[in-house]
């Protein structure tokens, strides 16, 4: 009983009933519609066929009198599936008839009976009672006559119709009955399975996911759309731990040398100049330490998608040339060689505030680590539309970075060997890559031979006309 109840409970399971009464319901209803109508049309046929035969009648008594007409009705009620034939005197006592007895009160009103009537047939023995309708005549010497015709055919057909509806429904409600037993059978077991993995998912297996069946099903569906969830879930758990992990590590000794700084501050300057040069360099080192975690917000809102309320369509175009009229002066008055390859028209959705400051960070690191002493350096910004995909990338002919190391270099606090004498928190290129992951796109490091070319992929929202 507790199983029959859970099935019950089931959506599936209750719409299935709920389809089967309303399609059970319309069906006796069109199935009595259509018996009674036609047992109705059946009933307008046998009234016809008993006028006409009235009419004969009438016609043969007039031209043979009472004894004409005795003899059309001898004749008549002996052939095959005769009408019933009733001759009464003007007192309503039966005279002639081919039943042996009728319904008490037919004779005493001409026309139509008002209702089936009951009559008993001589070959039963008044055994059993037969419906009839019929009309009565008055004939013109006081006499009545009546003529009418037993209902078997059209009650036979309601009967046949109301076994086959029987039949019908009794297997519809048997199929149904199956059909609910097997789907709630199978949405039972799937739920019991989705229970049991959640089961195991609150318990602490945070690699268990919910099962798939491949039948692509809403159950599918929706295991697929929680399936993501908790692998998103387990990306932000990640990269929680891994900051965790790294502000423990790598803003340890920042803060220890704050802390060093500022205790000889204290112990050591002997003038307001020592003084005021130890503050300014405990200043510095707390700006980058700011700089620092507001990277980490940062990089947090980005991947957490609190950082837009909202993507809009926006010209790459003019944000990629406004990156490169704001660096490429610094560039040059450093010494380096400037490209600039934009198309014009580029349209993507997105923030454009974070595509900017994406551009931006791999435009400082193209400056910053994008030095050879054996060549002039170069820096060359690019924008292009290939299909469906805009490609934005910032190359350098430095010393590069080796492959092995690239997708290392998109995590958080991870600098090189290289470039660890250079300023810098090893933030820059994981919130490129989260910006680029926010807007459904992706950064691609590759050998510009020689350099580094550092793109950023985005789908096309279309072009400006």
């Amino acid at each position: 009983m507790q199983r029959l109840r859970t099935i019950l409970a089931i959506t599936a399971v209750r719409l299935s009933i709920a389809y089967s009464l309303i399609f059970g319901l319309v069906a006796v209803i069109i199935v009595m519609y259509l018996t009674g109508s036609t047992v109705n049309i059946i009933r307008r046929q046998i009234q016809d066929s008993i006028n006409t035969e009235v009419a004969d009648l009438a016609t043969v008594y007039e031209r043979g009198g009472i004894n004409g007409l005795m003899r059309t009705l001898e004749r008549n009620a002996a052939s095959p599936g005769a009408n019933i034939y009733v001759v009464a005197d003007p007192a309503g006592t039966i005279i002639a008839a081919n039943i042996l007895e009728i319904e008490s009160g037919i004779l005493n009103h001409e026309g139509w009976a008002g209702h089936p009537f009951g009559y008993t047939r001589h070959q039963d023995n008044g055994a059993r009672t037969w419906q009839a309708m019929a009309r009565v005549v008055e004939l013109p010497n006081g006499m009545r006559l009546l003529v009418g015709r037993d209902l078997g055919d059209p009650e036979r057909f309601r009967q046949v119709v109301g076994r086959a509806l029987f039949l019908a429904l009794a297997a519809m409600l048997a199929l149904g009955v199956a059909t609910w037993l097997v789907v709630g059978r199978r949405a039972l077991k799937r739920l019991d399975l989705v229970s049991k993995s959640t089961a195991r998912i609150l318990a602490g297996d945070h690699s268990e996911r919910l099962p798939l069946s491949g039948g692509g099903d809403e159950f599918d569906r929706l295991s697929a759309r929680l399936n993501g969830m908790l692998d998103r879930i387990n990306l932000l758990d990640d990269g929680l731990k891994q900051v965790s992990d790294n502000i423990a590590h790598d803003l340890k000794t920042p803060l220890t040398r704050l802390r060093n700084k500022a205790d000889a501050a204290l112990g050591e300057a002997s003038n307001v100049d020592e003084m005021r040069n130890a503050l300014g360099e405990i200043i510095a080192d707390t700006d980058q330490i700011i700089k620092t975690f507001n990277a980490l917000l940062m990089i947090s809102r980005v991947e957490s998608g609190s950082a837009v309320t909202g993507l809009s369509p926006i010209d790459i175009t003019s944000v990629v040339k406004d990156v490169a009229e704001l660096y490429l002066p610094v560039a040059e008055d450093d010494g380096f060689e400037t490209r600039v390859d934009v198309e014009d028209g580029l349209l993507v959705t997105g923030s454009r505030e974070l595509l900017a400051q994406a551009l931006s960070n791999l435009v400082e690191n193209a400056i910053k680590y994008g030095r050879d002493p054996s060549r002039k350096p170069l820096l060359a910004i690019s924008a292009r539309k290939k299909a469906n995909q805009i490609s934005i990338c910032i190359t350098d002919n430095g010393p590069g970075i080796a492959e092995a190391d690239r997708e290392r270099v998109t995590e958080r606090f991870t600098r090189l060997e290289k470039s660890r004498t250079l300023p810098g928190n090893g933030l820059g290129l994981s919130l490129v890559r989260a910006v680029a992951v926010l807007h459904q796109g992706s950064l691609e490091l590759s050998d510009a031979k020689p350099g580094l070319a550092a793109c950023i992929h985005l789908p096309a929202e279309g072009s400006i006309a």
